[in-house]
């Protein structure tokens, strides 16, 4: 009982913690909820299924089915899959700034190897300062590499939703300019009048 609780720690905390990872997260609890949990010593494979939630610290991941399993090497690779009526998804908040990062997909993929998350089928990633929704990307599928921050969408596949003809979707806004006053003006303006004499 003592490993099962030990491996199942270890896998699926490895999946929760890489993707823009906000350095808190590492240090907090880890709790799943789910209908069913299945472990397998032999196969190293830890599944969890119907309405999954995962969470830790601000990570959240929602799927009807979570399996994780781990390599001879040690690498962990988990599998979150949606359900006919919910995508699998994934939010987490962005290091030291007010900003979040949510993601879609039939099904979401952790390689602990290459250390990347793939969003496959109907595959959406949203950003967000604070609540206010500011980039939005959507195709067949969402590649994220951890180690160079960067991501690669394709829309190859003409059938998903959101991807209209099998192309890529971008909507990107611009990063709010700081409020700057002008020079030689007081930073209270209304209570520095002068009155009249």
């Amino acid at each position: 009982m003592k490993t099962l609780f030990f491996a199942l720690l270890l896998a699926t905390t490895t999946l929760a913690t890489p993707v823009w990872a906000e350095k808190a997260d590492r240090n907090k609890p880890m709790n799943v909820e789910a209908d069913l949990l299945r472990y397998d010593d032999v196969q190293q494979t830890t599944v969890f299924t119907g309405r999954v939630v995962l969470t830790k610290g601000s990570i959240t991941i929602r799927g009807a089915k979570l399996e994780v399993r781990q390599d001879p090497q040690g690498y962990q690779y988990g599998t979150v899959t949606g359900s006919e009526a919910e995508l699998a998804f994934f939010r987490q908040k962005r290091d030291g700034i007010d900003e979040y990062i949510e993601g879609q997909g039939e099904t979401l993929v952790y390689n602990g190897k290459a250390d990347t998350v793939r969003f496959e089928k109907s595959a959406v990633l949203r950003r967000y300062r604070g609540t206010t929704l500011a980039d939005e990307v959507s195709g067949a599928n969402i590649l994220y590499e951890n180690l160079t921050d960067k991501f690669s969408v394709d829309g190859s596949n003409p059938s998903a939703p959101g991807s209209p003809k099998g192309r890529v979707r971008a909507t990107l806004t611009p990063k709010p300019e700081p409020a700057a006053s002008l020079p030689g003006t007081p930073r209270n303006a209304a209570s520095s009048e002068t009155k009249p004499q």
